[in-house]
């Protein structure tokens, strides 16, 4: 393997995160590289000063969503050339950092926060922005990205075309 022989995996127990692990094991030999699995861990700051900090808690938490999204991903076939970190910060911040140098950085589409409508989660934005490597972010059918208001849209602008064109040629 070569000094960019990783494709790093953000994993938070998401569906997408769990399908990103999947696809970076079939995608790593093609590219000479290794699977590296990234879990975040963070102290929220809005707890900060009002609650002494259980780090860790966190650190414990993110260490078993890590193995369990492993497990379920792979179940008793783990690859061999898979290896896992977990990372204390913001997982922009070090997902981004974790990647450089890698032939890439694979994300699920969203994780399990934030706003249901947003095609891309505030961490795969991130990633997409700022990763010096190339970034695949990873849907899954339950991303329900389909009902859109912007696919719905589209759909039916194609449905008017296609009235027009029969209309045009009858």
């Amino acid at each position: 393997m070569n000094a960019e022989g990783k494709v790093v995996v953000g994993v938070d127990g998401s569906d997408s995160s769990v399908e990103a692990l999947r696809l970076a094991a079939r995608l790593a030999p093609g590219l000479g590289a290794r699977v590296h699995a990234v879990a975040c861990w963070h102290f929220p700051e809005m707890y900060a000063g009002y609650i002494p900090p259980d780090f860790e808690a966190f650190e414990t938490s993110a260490a078993n969503t890590l193995g369990q999204s492993i497990e379920k991903a792979f179940g008793p076939d783990v690859p061999e050339t898979l290896t896992s970190e977990l990372v204390r910060g913001p997982a922009p911040a070090k997902l981004v950092e974790a990647a450089a140098g890698a032939a890439m950085l694979v994300v699920g589409r969203r994780g399990h926060g934030g706003f249901m409508g947003l095609h891309l989660g505030s961490v795969s934005t991130a990633c997409v922005a700022h990763a010096e490597c190339p970034v695949l972010v990873v849907h899954t059918n339950d991303d329900h990205h389909r009902d859109h208001h912007f696919r719905r849209g589209a759909a039916s602008k194609d449905a008017r075309r296609d009235t027009s064109v029969d209309t045009a040629t009858r």
